[in-house]
């Protein structure tokens, strides 16, 4: 897991607290705000991920032109 992917889950996880809490407060404004910074949670975090795996693919490439 890399650090962008940790970022992602961690910006998901406060979004998805504030949607709550705007919820129980009846705050539409609040809930807005965290539905967005969960979604952009979520791209981050897929972002980071894919990130990861060209990077494992790049080291496989490279140690089978290291072997070969």
């Amino acid at each position: 897991m890399n650090k962008n992917e940790i970022k992602g889950k961690v910006q998901r996880a406060k979004g998805a607290v504030k949607e709550k809490a705007g919820q129980v407060a009846n705050n539409p404004n609040l809930e807005a705000e965290g539905a967005a910074e969960h979604d952009e949670g979520a791209v981050r975090e897929a972002a980071g991920k894919a990130q990861r795996k060209v990077g494992e693919a790049v080291k496989d490439v490279g140690k089978k032109i290291k072997n070969a």
